[in-house]
C-alpha cells in the first residue's frame, strides 16, 4: 500500500502527463479549427466528472449558491484556455510551457487586488525577476513582430484569476462542480464557432480530439487528488516536469531544439514562482493552483 504522500506524488505525476498529452495533441490539431478542439475538451471533460459525482447529487448536481463567482471563474478559465490552444499551435512546444510557470507571478500581484493580501520584499523581487525571465524568453517575438508570444501570457492571467476564484469557490463548492461548470462553460462557446467552419475528423482523430478532454479533465482531477493525499509543498516542484516532457516531445515530433535564452529565462521563472511558492509556505498561506484547465 502507498502512503497519502506516495499517493499525491503518483498523482501529480500523472496530471503533469496527462497535461503534456493534451498539450501535444492541441499542438498536433492545428488542422482542425480552435473551437472545434475546444468542444471536444469541454463535452469530454463533462463525462470524466460525471463519473465522480455523489449519488446524492444525481438530481441537483447543478445546484450552487454562488453562480456568478463561477461564472467569473469560467470566463478567466474560457480566455485562459483559447489563449494556451493558439499558443500551443503557433509557438514551440518548451517556450509555451515555459512561459506558463509564470502564472504564480501574475497570481501573486492579482491577490494584493482580489484577496487584499500584501506582498512583502522577497515575493516583489521574485515578481521582478520571474517578469526578467519572461522578456528574454519572449525575445524572438518582439525581434519578429510576433503576435503570438501574448498568448502564453494571456493565459497567464486568466489563470491567476482561475486560482483565485478557485481559492474562494473552493471554501463551499465541491471540486467536481466548479470543474463540471467550467466544462460546460468550454462546451457552450465551442458551439458558437460552428459557423466558421468545422472539419469532420476520421475515427482516428476523432479519438485524438476526444482524448483532448478526456485528459484534461483527469489531469485536473488528478492534480486535486494530489493536493488531498499529499503536502503542497512536497508535490507542486513535481510540475516542473512539465518542461522537460515539452523539450522532449517538442524535439521528437516537430525537431524544436529550445534556445539557451529560452532555457535561461525559464530557469528564471521557475526560481522565481520557487522563490513565490516557498514565502507562501512560510506565510501559511494556501498555495496557488498550478494549471486548472
Amino acid at each position: 500500500m502507498l502512503s497519502k504522500n506516495q499517493l499525491g506524488f503518483l498523482y501529480m505525476f500523472l496530471s503533469i502527463c496527462a497535461f503534456s498529452v493534451m498539450d501535444i495533441i492541441v499542438k498536433w490539431s492545428h488542422n482542425y479549427p480552435v473551437g472545434e478542439v475546444l468542444f471536444f475538451r469541454g463535452f469530454c471533460g463533462m463525462i470524466t466528472i460525471f463519473f465522480i459525482i455523489p449519488r446524492d447529487r444525481y438530481l441537483n448536481f447543478y445546484k450552487t449558491n454562488r453562480p456568478f463567482l463561477h461564472l467569473k471563474r469560467c470566463v478567466s478559465g474560457l480566455i485562459a484556455i483559447v489563449a494556451i490552444f493558439i499558443a500551443l499551435r503557433k509557438l514551440p512546444l518548451a517556450t509555451v510551457v515555459s512561459i506558463t510557470f509564470a502564472a504564480p507571478i501574475f497570481t501573486t500581484i492579482m491577490s494584493i487586488f482580489f484577496l487584499s493580501e500584501k506582498v512583502g520584499f522577497y515575493r516583489w523581487l521574485a515578481v521582478i525577476v520571474g517578469f526578467i525571465g519572461i522578456l528574454i524568453i519572449s525575445e524572438p517575438g518582439f525581434n519578429s513582430l510576433n503576435i503570438y508570444y501574448i498568448y502564453p501570457i494571456i493565459f497567464c492571467l486568466g489563470l491567476s484569476y482561475v486560482a483565485i476564484a478557485i481559492k474562494q469557490l473552493s471554501s463551499t463548492e465541491p471540486v467536481w462542480l466548479i470543474g463540471l461548470y467550467f466544462s460546460f462553460s468550454i462546451l457552450v462557446m465551442s458551439l458558437f464557432t460552428i459557423p466558421q467552419g468545422w472539419i469532420f475528423p476520421n475515427l482516428k482523430d476523432l479519438f485524438l480530439l476526444s482524448m483532448v478532454g478526456i485528459l484534461g479533465g483527469l489531469a485536473n482531477l488528478w492534480l486535486t487528488q494530489s493536493y488531498k493525499y499529499s503536502d503542497v509543498s512536497l508535490v507542486t516542484p513535481l510540475k516542473y516536469l512539465a518542461l522537460l516532457f515539452a523539450i522532449f516531445f517538442g524535439y521528437i515530433f516537430w525537431s524544436e531544439i529550445p534556445s539557451s535564452k529560452t532555457l535561461f529565462g525559464a530557469t528564471l521563472v521557475i526560481i522565481s514562482s520557487i522563490i513565490i511558492f516557498r514565502r507562501e509556505i512560510y506565510h501559511k498561506k494556501q498555495v496557488s493552483i498550478t494549471r486548472h484547465e
